[in-house]
């Protein structure tokens, strides 16, 4: 059986890294990642199109300089996307992000079972969890990158603008604004962080521990050892 500022340290580290899967889960699921206006030019006005949406749905709304107003509608932002580029990188994030919520949950299971056992292989101890926690970092970053260069990089907004439009017209320009969904990914990182400090600090008193038990017999005369 671990100890018990073993168990609690990892309790600890288990407690963080399973906050960070439901936060994962939550950034995939809320289509709250980017809202975005986007202008058009068109014969006797100017429309704007407010959308709001996140990797798998969003929702649209068209205004007119008139003052018109136009119903809010939902899309799917796969069905919208009609550049292979915007839905190659819209699908890479996705991965990365599932990826992250694998590793996370992986990281998960390996801090649960230091909690309550001591498992004899190395890679079950603190260095699978740095491993899994690195990575769940390393991925929310790369997630954290692609998604704006999708936006930004490729029209992404202004690409499903159009589906939300009535008619074809020219674009005047757009401006952004990220959500929480998006933001909420700086969370999973601190996590991770905040994982990786208590094992950290575990595995060090560990290590000072046994180098305290070492330090007698390194000193003792060599009678008494010999003896």
């Amino acid at each position: 059986m671990p100890s018990r500022k073993k168990t609690s340290m990892f309790a600890a580290a288990f407690c963080t890294c399973v906050s960070s899967f439901m936060v994962i889960c939550v950034v995939l699921a809320t289509p709250h990642w980017v809202s975005s206006e986007v202008r058009f030019s068109r014969t006797g006005s100017n429309v704007t199109i407010s959308l709001t949406y996140g990797l798998f749905s969003g929702t649209c709304q068209q205004f007119v300089d008139a003052g018109i107003q136009m119903s809010k509608t939902t899309f799917q932002v796969a069905e919208a996307l009609s550049s292979s580029r915007s839905r190659s990188l819209n699908v890479a994030t996705i991965v990365v992000l599932v990826l992250a919520l694998l590793s996370s949950l992986l990281s998960s299971g390996f801090t649960c079972t230091n909690a309550v056992s001591n498992p004899y292989q190395t890679f079950l101890g603190p260095i699978g969890v740095y491993t899994w926690n690195c990575l769940c970092g390393v991925l929310i970053l790369i997630a954290m990158i692609l998604f704006p260069v999708n936006v930004e990089a490729n029209s992404l907004s202004q690409e499903l603008a159009y589906g939300c439009s009535s008619s074809q017209q020219t674009p005047l320009g757009s401006k952004h604004t990220y959500g929480y969904s998006y933001w909420i990914m700086l969370l999973i990182l601190f996590l991770n962080l905040a994982s990786l400090i208590i094992i950290y600090f575990y595995d060090h008193a560990r290590y000072s521990k046994k180098k305290e038990q070492e330090r007698p017999i390194e000193n003792a005369p060599k009678d008494v050892i010999l003896f």
